[in-house]
């Protein structure tokens, strides 16, 4: 079995950070999501894998490598312009071959991995193999319809009025049948090459498409409350561990990772959180679930709930919560004007201002 990554996309929801950086690459708990993708896919047994790239695919090339990190062989399928997940498969035809694969959105997370899946797929080898998992709203994903037995009998992408909470998650596997399914299929309404078009043109060919209900957490890191709700969970499984230095004047309490060459001076720590190796956090106080990178520079400020990308600085601005701040960046104290604010802010900018 085969593994497609794809990692292309404009990455919208998550700008202005997305500007400058692929979505995929965004730390959670000081790792790119993508990693995490990767590292299940080999815990799976999987080693060859295609990695479906756009306009950041030197960003990802440089973070990836070759796979051998991460005991993959990689493969990298240009993607002219993110046409469709269906798209993806078809580009990418002549790699796959006839073997069976599991296609992972680079951009999702699934606590748990994927081992059980595929073992599971393996087994029983159907045409298709869906995950699926019960969301609040499933108007902003593909939905599937189940019978009174289980069995999918339909596939909408992002419907306005759904047929269920059933939401599918960013993990597929297929048999080599899909291949004929997105020849099949023309573009929607979007442009795109849908997967559940691709694969209800399978369900209607009455092939064998099985789903699997997950119970455990999963979360597309599209925008930035899920990677701000990713990073909360993954930091709640952190192992305390003190590698930097920690000068007497300082305190840190419960799971709280230091990283090697970071310095906590005159300040209080409260974890889970992680101090990303070269970062200096001097007379602060960073509070529980927040990651800060490598480099960073942390004075006379509060910090919580948040991502802190690397080589940034937040510097006498008191508190900062529920905040991703990206790489290089500057947080300072503004120079008091009554009844104004100065901003420089990124395309698709949100501010929230207190009167």
């Amino acid at each position: 079995m085969k593994a497609l990554v794809l990692s292309g996309g404009a990455g919208t929801r998550l700008r202005p950070i997305t500007h400058t950086s692929a979505k995929q690459l965004v730390p959670v708990a000081n790792k790119a999501v993508l990693f995490y993708g990767l590292e299940s896919i080999a815990e799976a047994g999987i080693t060859e894998v295609g990695v479906i790239v756009g306009d950041t695919a030197e960003e990802i090339q440089d973070a990836v490598g070759d796979g051998s990190k991460f005991g993959l062989q990689i493969t990298y399928i240009p993607q002219d312009r993110p046409l469709g997940l269906a798209h993806a498969v078809l580009i990418a035809r002549d790699w796959l071959g006839d073997d069976d694969f599991v296609m992972y959105l680079g951009d999702n997370f699934i606590v748990g991995g994927i081992s059980a899946l595929v073992e599971e797929f393996g087994r029983n080898r159907p045409d298709a193999q869906i995950l699926l998992t019960h969301v609040p709203d499933p108007r902003a994903f593909g939905v599937a319809e189940l019978d009174g037995a289980g069995q999918v009998v339909g596939l909408e992408e992002k419907p306005e009025h759904p047929k269920s909470d059933l939401a599918l998650v960013g993990v597929y596997l297929f048999t080599p049948a899909i291949h004929a399914a997105v020849r099949a299929i023309a573009p929607s309404w979007r442009g795109e090459l849908e997967i559940t078009h691709a694969i209800q043109h399978l369900i209607d060919a009455r092939a064998d498409v099985r789903c699997t209900v997950i119970q455990g957490y999963w979360k597309d890191t599209g925008n930035v409350d899920d990677m701000l709700e990713v990073n909360r969970t993954v930091l709640e499984a952190l192992d305390r561990r003190i590698d930097g230095e920690v000068d007497e004047l300082s305190e840190t309490v419960g799971r709280v990772v230091v990283e090697e060459g970071a310095r906590i001076i005159n300040s209080r720590i409260v974890g889970p959180a992680v101090i990303g190796a070269g970062t200096v956090v001097n007379n602060s106080y960073v509070g529980p679930f927040t990651s800060v990178a490598e480099n960073c520079r942390i004075t006379d400020s509060e910090v919580e709930f948040s991502i802190v990308l690397r080589d940034s600085s937040i510097a006498g601005v008191g508190r900062i919560e529920s905040s991703l701040i990206g790489r290089h960046a500057e947080v300072t104290p503004a120079q008091h004007v009554p009844s104004a604010h100065r901003f420089v802010l990124g395309d698709h900018s949100k501010v929230q201002i207190h009167p």
